[in-house]
């Protein structure tokens, strides 16, 4: 599902994951969690060869039959496994989840239509959506039959033809036909989010041969994940939307046929999902135990302690944390302190999100790297993590942080292999250490880094008159850092002190949503903070976030403007890796390219999840290898709510 994407602070929530450029997202179920290809994870906490049943589709070269896809050929599951191992299948149906908004516009919603440009779309709008297949939280990398029961993949894996279940259908009671899932692919293509068209490029075609097969033809350059995505995708009606605009906004709740459907809404305020008790595929093994509630209800805040508030009362009911201060000082109440109001931490083997504050490289002050590194030198993260995190973060230095992926120490051959047709044309430091952000004195204000900092300002051209720093140009230096809103000032605010201590003018702008969003797509603005899902299966979104002709594309992502022939060249590279060691040491070269770069400052990250609740859910004992499971895998408990006396 394609989402605007907004920082992730410790005091603010993260976005639901671009994961795959935001295509794959759209495997998830309306939870976000358990129900999609879950992020990646560090290799040693993978399963044994042995821990599970696998099953291996034949090597490049021989067509084979499926009930599923995976990067590399591997489904741990086999044709006929009951349910995934993470759920309970017992789980009872009922009761209601309330939550925030912790994907796209946290503050508004004035769309429906979650697959295009226009406008802010409501969250949780990806559960009204099968797709052919659907993702497990135990492999980064694999999918199994929903609306699809088998794929068929062709010798040279260009062509892949889906039978799709004759029970299919959507909520009106239509059959779900291989026509919806063309017209899907080819109005994704046409009209879609950017994202969309740039990440299906490669795929060429999608054929109706008859209602129950679709076949798919990828171009001879397609990336290794394209089969992944295509399976991913969400199918609309194609009857539906013959009628209707579907690159327009819309408070019409589109015709889906997922296990959720739109209930009541206000703009601006909440969404609901009604369960869809008749839902056609409620039973099949990929649903089992799980879309449990009866209801699920987002709801909307502009400001965090009024939905801090609202948790306390019980307005919300299942709150994921990320204000490290609140974790720390905030659970001081009646409820909490009575064990009606529970905290978990939940470890996973999920790489955590990539964030930074970007660098917009369009802008002329910008363009020099000298200067991009001497901002980066005034944020002081040793002091933030002290003072305002309360130490509960790790310093992020790298594109692929906490994953194998991670460049360290000198490139190995293999990297140097790849990297050498490029020197003189990236930095020298490339072909060395990777850089690595200097650990402060944690003083808030520290000199060294600072007189480091000035010093390559000058070596940039730039000189100080007074309290002003000027560009080459003679124009005072001024830098504006856009969000939409306040929750990452006090993190924001003594970085831009230290920017001032530099004779930099930094300010920070704070905007409505829509207008933050219009300034996103037209690339106007400085300085902007971006949180990414990390991922140890990197593909063609990588084109999408760091691609030269993403750089190029109005309302594309790669926010920074990227625009290089190493990186791209390490893209394709890595999209187009037959192994996970080339794919490894493919990321490890880019990371090595982007790094070099100064393209962000980076900012921090935590290997686990920090969750709230009342204590009325209950949960498997067991939550997926690559998420915490919450609460996509939970389910309303009755009794417990009839302990803690639960009136909502």
């Amino acid at each position: 599902m394609v989402r605007r994407i907004r920082p992730r602070s410790p005091d603010e929530p993260s976005v639901e994951a671009l994961r795959r450029a935001t295509t794959l997202a759209t495997r998830r179920d309306l939870l976000g969690l358990a129900g999609g290809i879950a992020g990646a994870a560090l290799a040693a906490r993978l399963l044994p060869a042995a821990a599970m049943a696998q099953e291996s589709a034949p090597p490049a070269g021989d067509a084979y039959e499926a009930h599923g896809l995976s990067a590399f050929g591997d489904l741990q599951l086999p044709k006929d496994f009951p349910h995934f191992p993470y759920v309970n299948p017992d789980a009872p149906v009922g009761g209601k989840i309330v939550m925030r908004v912790t994907q796209g516009s946290f503050d508004t919603f004035n769309t429906l239509n979650a697959f295009v440009l226009q406008g802010d779309a409501a969250a949780g709008m990806s559960a009204t959506f099968d797709s052919l297949m659907a993702g497990s939280g135990d492999e980064p990398d694999a999918v199994y039959g929903l609306v699809a029961q088998s794929v068929q993949a062709s010798a040279d894996r260009r062509t892949y033809r889906f039978r799709l279940r004759p029970e299919a259908r959507f909520h009106d009671g239509t059959r779900l036909t291989a026509a919806d899932v063309a017209f899907s692919f080819d109005i994704l293509k046409e009209k879609g989010h950017p994202s969309y068209r740039a990440i299906l490029a490669e795929a060429e075609r999608a054929v109706a041969e008859v209602d129950d097969v679709v076949t798919f033809h990828l171009s001879e350059r397609r990336g290794r994940d394209l089969h992944l995505i295509v399976a991913s995708l969400p199918i609309f009606s194609k009857a539906y939307w013959s009628t209707r605009d579907f690159a327009a906004s819309t408070l019409e709740p589109p015709l889906g046929s997922g296990a959720y459907k739109v209930g009541r809404f206000e703009v601006g305020r909440f969404i609901e999902f009604d369960r869809v008790d008749d839902y056609w595929a409620r039973d099949l093994n990929v649903n089992v135990g799980q879309n449990r509630f009866r209801h699920v209800r987002y709801e909307y805040f502009r400001d965090e302690q009024v939905m801090f508030e609202a948790f306390k009362s019980g307005i919300i009911n299942f709150h994921e944390e990320y204000t490290a201060s609140l974790w720390a000082n905030g659970y001081d109440f009646a409820a909490f302190r009575e064990g009606r109001v529970k905290r978990e931490k939940i470890e996973t083997a999920a790489a955590p999100n990539v964030q930074g504050w970007y660098f917009n490289t369009r802008r002329e002050k910008f363009a020099d790297p000298r200067v991009r590194e001497a901002i980066g030198l005034a944020f002081d993260f040793e002091w933030t993590n002290a003072k305002i995190m309360y130490g509960a973060y790790r310093r992020t230095t790298s594109f692929f942080e906490h994953t194998p992926l991670k460049a360290e120490g000198l490139p190995a051959p293999e990297e140097l292999a790849l990297l050498e047709p490029f020197r003189g044309k990236v930095p020298d430091e490339v072909f060395g250490e990777p850089f690595v952000p200097p650990v402060s004195d944690g003083s808030g204000n520290d000199r060294n880094m600072l007189r480091r900092a000035f010093a390559l300002l000058t070596e940039a051209g730039l000189k100080r008159e007074g309290d002003t720093l000027r560009l080459p140009d003679g124009k005072p230096f001024e830098i504006e850092f856009l969000d939409s809103g306040t929750r990452l000032q006090p993190h924001t605010q003594p970085f831009q002190g230290n920017l001032r201590r530099l004779g930099i003018t930094a300010t920070s702008r704070i905007v409505d949503p829509s207008q933050y969003q219009e300034r996103l797509r037209k690339y106007d603005y400085d300085v902007v903070s971006v949180a990414r899902q990390g991922s140890l299966t990197p593909g063609a979104e990588l084109r999408v976030f760091y691609g030269s002709e993403a750089a190029r594309t109005p309302g594309g992502l790669n926010l920074a403007g990227i625009n290089s022939p190493a990186v791209d060249a390490l893209i394709e590279h890595i999209i187009r890796a037959g192994t996970r060691e080339e794919i490894t040491i493919g990321a490890r070269a880019l990371d090595r390219v982007l790094r070099a770069g100064r393209y962000w400052v980076p900012m921090w990250f935590r290997p686990d999840d920090w969750y709230a609740f009342w204590d009325i859910f209950s949960r498997p004992a067991q939550p997926p290898r690559y998420s915490s499971g919450a609460p996509g895998t939970w389910w309303f408990d009755a009794e417990k709510a009839a302990r803690i006396g639960w009136k909502g």
